[in-house]
């Protein structure tokens, strides 16, 4: 863990990958990670775990579906906003404009879930890439 604080800004203007998070710390068993995000993810479902998303920039958009082909709903989150994802909620985040987001996932989480659709070249399915 670094001694220094960790500027977001900085953090972000660093990289330019969509869809590809970057660990900034661990707190616990957790990893803080930020992404870049513009455009659809993958519809997917954590099994163990919720997903916790702060947006940092811009808006970020999370369609969620009840069950297996239930009813589709949209939260959307303007700057400063959070918003939980229950572990075992399939869902999918989009950015029609683009933003920049703070996830809390438990280190080694996948970014497309335990369970979730065809990966898109433009998602990149890792755990976090060091910051």
């Amino acid at each position: 863990m670094r001694a220094e604080p960790i500027d977001l800004a900085a953090a972000l203007a660093g990289f330019t990958q969509l869809w590809s998070p970057r660990i900034v710390t661990r707190v616990n068993d957790y990893d803080v990670r930020i992404a870049k995000v513009a455009g659809e993810h993958v519809w997917h479902t954590h099994d163990d775990t919720d997903e916790f998303f702060l947006v940092l920039e811009g808006e970020l958009r999370i369609a969620s579906r009840d069950g297996e082909g239930g009813a589709e709903r949209e939260v959307v989150l303007p700057r400063g906003s959070v918003h939980v994802v229950p572990r075992g909620v399939a869902h999918r985040p989009s950015s029609p404009g683009g933003a920049s987001i703070l996830m809390f996932e438990p280190s080694g989480t996948s970014s497309v879930g335990d369970r979730h659709d065809p990966v898109p070249e433009h998602v990149d399915a890792t755990t976090g890439h060091p910051l």
